[in-house]
């Protein structure tokens, strides 16, 4: 398990690391496009772009910091990591997200003549490297929020690159150079609502919510099921990382079981339950096994 681990968070290094170069080269050039063509739909995809590049660098400087063995000091490892900076790139979309609409509707009032064919190159350019960039981070996006958090951002710049595009056709074909204007609302309104889940999902982690897909009164329904389980109390679910679930509880066995050294079988199977029965299955669980009675002398002592 371990050495796939490892293998998996490789391939996320060398997938990010190939997407941020392709993003920072774009950046560049949408960069000296915006200025040239003085357009607002390519100026908030470059700004929209920029902050990607900022977020792809923190997305991969997680990951390498994710990789990090556990220590006396931080004992999960730095796998949390990856939540800090999904939480970090949720910021700065909403900050390129509002600063897209409130100018998109400046311009909407005063439109800038916009040149179409300059604006149609830079867009061109900016959709092919996003298309090559998504392509490398499609096969790991669902590997945890980190990944996760990339492939968005990736995706909300060749949304962009799209809307940069059809600006610039309806400025050619019509003369509608409101539709500069136009595009670049529409990229604002892209970026926005996957923005907002990314900040919840985050969110979610750092508040140690009980995973999604788990239901915590099915788990406790589920442990009171064992043999010889009389109780359960202090359960708690939560995630160190998005896909680092565990479980810790009290349970309470009865006073036979202890006698006739049967706990250790119940605790293995407590184990096996988390772990298998569920569909987000709970690899770390610490359960303290208790005798009958000791739950109403538990907090005294504390």
């Amino acid at each position: 398990m371990g050495a796939g681990h490892d293998h998996g968070a490789g391939a996320n290094r060398s997938r990010l690391a190939v997407a941020l170069a392709l993003t920072a080269v774009v950046v560049v050039a949408q960069a000296v496009g915006s200025v040239v063509t003085g357009s607002l739909a390519l100026l908030v995809d470059t700004a929209h772009m920029l902050t990607d590049t900022v977020g792809l660098g923190m997305a991969l400087l997680a990951s390498v910091l994710m990789a990090r063995p556990a220590t006396d000091r931080h004992t999960w490892g730095l796998r949390r990591a990856e939540v800090i900076a999904a939480l970090a790139q949720a910021a700065l979309l909403l900050a390129v997200g509002g600063f897209a609409l409130v100018e998109g509707v400046r311009r909407l009032v005063t439109p800038a003549d916009v040149p179409s064919t300059s604006l149609l190159v830079f867009g061109v350019v900016g959709l092919v490297a996003n298309l090559v960039a998504l392509g490398v981070l499609t096969g790991r996006r669902g590997a945890n929020l980190n990944m996760r958090a990339a492939y968005l951002e990736v995706l909300n710049d060749a949304l962009g690159s799209v809307a940069v595009i059809v600006g610039a056709v309806l400025i050619a074909a019509f003369g509608w150079v409101r539709a500069d204007s136009v595009a670049g609302l529409l990229i604002a309104l892209l970026i926005l609502p996957r923005t907002l889940l990314l900040l919840r999902d985050s969110t979610r982690v750092l508040l140690e919510s009980v995973p999604p897909g788990l239901d915590l009164a099915d788990v406790r329904r589920h442990i009171l099921e064992v043999e010889h389980v009389v109780d359960v109390h202090d359960l708690h679910v939560t995630r160190v990382s998005s896909d680092l679930p565990v479980l810790t509880a009290h349970v309470t066995m009865q006073r036979a079981c202890f006698e006739s050294g049967h706990s250790g079988e119940v605790l293995r199977e407590l184990q096996r339950c988390v772990a298998e029965h569920f569909d987000v299955a709970i690899e770390h669980s610490t359960f303290q096994i208790e005798p009958e009675g000791h739950a109403g002398t538990e907090h005294a002592h504390h």
